[in-house]
């Protein structure tokens, strides 16, 4: 193969994985779109806490995107409450730990 081609081959690849990369973005963006409107069958606070839980995902999506495009097919709200339970866990090891160092 020619190095024009293997070159021209090499840039399609990574045109396909940023495609790839937007897609499983778009999908998971639309999920927790849909999840927007589920707030008003909450009372306050919870509302309000719903509403933070769902901002903090989308603030560190890129941080689960890897976990995501793990998936053989696109299960965007599992992949979505695994996402969620993975970050509330993270911040229960977190609260755990500075209540052992006080």
């Amino acid at each position: 193969m020619s190095l024009e081609k293997e070159e021209s081959r090499r840039e399609e690849v990574k045109g396909q994985k940023n495609k790839e990369d937007n897609d499983n973005d778009n999908i998971l963006t639309k999920e927790v779109v849909s999840w927007k409107g589920f707030e008003y069958a909450l009372r306050q606070p919870n509302a309000s806490l719903f509403n933070k839980m769902l901002s903090e995902y989308l603030e560190n999506k890129e941080e689960y995107a890897s976990a995501f495009k793990s998936r053989e097919s696109q299960r965007s709200a599992e992949s979505l409450f695994i996402a969620l339970i993975f970050q509330q866990q993270k911040m229960i090891s977190k609260l755990i730990q500075q209540l052992r160092l006080d």
